[in-house]
């Protein structure tokens, strides 16, 4: 007996995950094609007044001070990033490799960042930075951010080495490889779509992180967040559009070359 498929009531169940499917894209990508069509406003106002490249002009030719933020920004996310993820994946694989006491407790307590709100951690940082003495600058922005990314870093590697099997690398053993070789060799390639991963998300999250940045930023070390927010005290200027619009193709072009990085790594 074949089971008529058709006149079971899958179409209407099809329709509607369809339309809120679409009304899920079209709410989170509606505000973003309406930043993009304003960025080549010609009017300041919210009110279409003609095409124009007024504001990538600015942005490009006319605001050292957005373009030194940035740098600031890009400086430390990279930074912070890489350290982050080094410190992130060693202790990953530490904590998945080696079996001992308190393990689990340590797992629990590496991912205790991740729950605690910025402001909290802002002021922690600022209070201990203050009681080392440690000058307020790009390098205690630096610290900070390396240090609320390396939980996000551990908690992906960790997802990726729950699909490893173990076996493999008694295997390796077996065949008179050493620790070290084990690790550059087995573990580190199968984790590296995780590593990866890991990297951009560190990389992300401290690009757009403005409530700890502002706790532990001095004089002269502004990033991009802080920048932004202190132009928008005195209104909103379309060179923001602009730089979302280039920030945004950028994010789009990074993804699309991680997957393709990542997929080329599966297949080899």
């Amino acid at each position: 007996m074949k089971l008529d498929l058709k006149n079971t009531g899958n179409k209407p169940t099809g329709k509607f995950s369809l339309g809120m499917f679409t009304l899920v894209i079209c709410f989170l990508y509606m505000p973003l094609m309406i930043l993009i069509v304003y960025s080549f406003n010609e009017s300041r106002m919210m009110s279409w007044s003609g095409f124009s490249l007024r504001w990538y002009n600015s942005l490009f030719f006319e605001s050292k001070n957005l373009w030194r933020s940035f740098g600031n920004s890009a400086l430390i996310a990279v930074t912070s990033a890489t350290i982050s993820t080094i410190i992130g994946t060693l202790g990953a694989i530490g904590l998945y490799w080696y079996k001992f006491r308190f393990n689990k407790t340590i797992k629990v307590a590496a991912f205790v960042p991740m729950l605690i709100p910025e402001i909290i951690m802002g002021v922690s940082l600022l209070i201990f930075f203050a009681g080392i003495k440690l000058r307020l600058s790009l390098f205690t922005i630096f610290l900070a951010h390396t240090t609320f990314n390396i939980p996000f870093v551990l908690m992906v590697v960790m997802a990726r080495l729950e699909e490893f099997d173990f076996s493999i690398v008694e295997a390796a053993y077996d065949l008179g490889a050493a620790e070290l070789q084990t690790l550059t060799k087995v573990i580190l390639p199968f984790a590296m779509p995780g590593i990866i991963s890991g990297f951009l998300i560190a990389v992300t999250l401290s690009l757009e992180d403005f409530v700890i940045t502002f706790f532990v930023s001095g004089p002269g070390s502004s990033t991009l967040p802080l920048h932004i927010f202190s132009m928008i005290r005195f209104g909103v200027s379309p060179v923001i559009n602009a730089l979302s619009v280039v920030m945004i193709a950028g994010t789009v072009v990074l993804a699309v070359l991680s997957r393709n990085v990542i997929k080329y790594m599966f297949q080899k």
